[in-house]
């Protein structure tokens, strides 16, 4: 152990028990079929299945709408925190985060029962409702920490040329945070269309998202069909992390 390349030995084991493994195990029963022959039957009745192309459908649709309800509402709080001018306390700070101290299943059964006491009508607003509770720190953080550590000077060159308050935010603010605007969806969009607990709680299981699907038919043993539908959300979310490389390059040279 006395070479500095030898301690990254734990991790590298435990990246492939956990990781590694777990996914090449999805894959593997992904093409097989229930007596362990190779077969492409799992993928090919993914795009057969209404149902579960319905509910795909309706998950990307849901996914949309949560993300976009958390930009239009993460992005000003994470400006207003990081602005020293309009945030002076760590405080407030703490207070966008603390929901992320308390697990998300709790905080769903909670948000459930607060409908339930008011009387308000479990469905798609409701859904909603605790998608961008749960998932809105994770839009606002990475939106915050980019804002944060923006070079300021590119702000103070925009003032000197004559450029207004709304000019600055517009065409340099805005460019320079989209890196962390990037990380928000992709911690939000994603995690969004495979959850099933948040829909389950919050609509008495009225709607199903994709991730209900997976669940169900891992529940009822089909493994084969439950492995294929959860290696298609895996490289859909592999795909999706493809548009957040060199994001900093790019929002600089969206400034030139």
């Amino acid at each position: 152990m006395s070479k500095r390349h030898n301690w990254s030995i734990p991790y590298f084991v435990f990246m492939v028990l956990f990781v590694v493994l777990p996914l090449l195990l999805v894959a593997v029963y992904a093409f097989q079929d229930g007596n362990g022959r190779f077969t492409f039957a799992n993928i090919v009745r993914f795009f057969s299945d209404s149902n579960a192309l319905s509910t795909f459908a309706l998950s990307i649709e849901v996914a949309i709408e949560n993300t976009v309800l958390c930009i239009l509402i993460g992005y000003p709080a994470a400006w207003l925190l990081a602005n020293r001018k309009y945030n002076r306390s760590a405080v407030t700070i703490i207070l966008f985060i603390l929901p992320m101290w308390i697990n998300a299943l709790m905080r769903t059964l909670a948000t459930a029962e607060l409908f339930n006491i008011l009387g308000v009508q479990l469905g798609k607003g409701t859904l909603l409702y605790g998608m961008v509770y749960d998932y809105l720190p994770f839009m606002i953080y990475p939106i915050y920490t980019i804002l944060q550590k923006m070079d300021k000077s590119y702000a103070e060159a925009a003032e000197d040329l004559g450029a207004t308050p709304s000019q600055v935010f517009w065409k340099v603010t805005v460019p320079l945070s989209m890196p962390g605007v990037r990380s928000g969806i992709l911690m939000v969009f994603m995690p969004t269309v495979s959850t099933f607990a948040i829909s389950e709680f919050l609509t008495n299981n009225k709607i199903k998202l994709f991730g209900t699907i997976i669940q169900e038919n891992i529940n009822s043993s089909m493994w084969n069909y439950g492995a294929a539908l959860a290696l298609i959300m895996l490289l859909i979310i592999g795909i999706s992390t493809l548009f957040n490389k060199n994001d900093g390059e790019e929002a600089e040279s969206s400034l030139i």
